[in-house]
């Protein structure tokens, strides 16, 4: 999610012998990283000029989407996952009866 320019904030970073950098503290707190957090590295329009970004984990990235599709159903209608659970159910049950 991008961030107003009026909040935007600047810190400098140490590179080490293995190429890695420490993220501030500040920063983790603000973009609620922890140990495992994925970071996005986009080359920017300058030579010297990159920009990152904070990657969602899978598990976010779920509880983001789970019901997002439900403003689409029609009034009325059966929960398409109910539905098709059900469908395979009775496909299930119907396989088993001509063995």
């Amino acid at each position: 999610m991008p961030v107003p320019l009026l909040s935007c904030f600047t810190m400098i970073t140490t590179l080490t012998g293995k190429n890695q950098i420490t993220i501030p503290a500040s920063f983790a707190a603000r973009y609620r990283m922890q140990r495992g957090t994925r970071i996005e590295w986009i080359a920017g329009a300058l030579p010297d000029e990159f920009h990152c970004r904070v990657v969602p984990d899978p598990a976010t990235l779920a509880r983001e989407l789970y019901g997002a599709g439900r403003k689409y159903l029609l009034p009325g209608t059966q929960d398409p996952i109910v539905e098709f659970i059900t469908e395979r159910a009775q496909d299930d049950a119907m396989r088993e009866a001509s063995l």
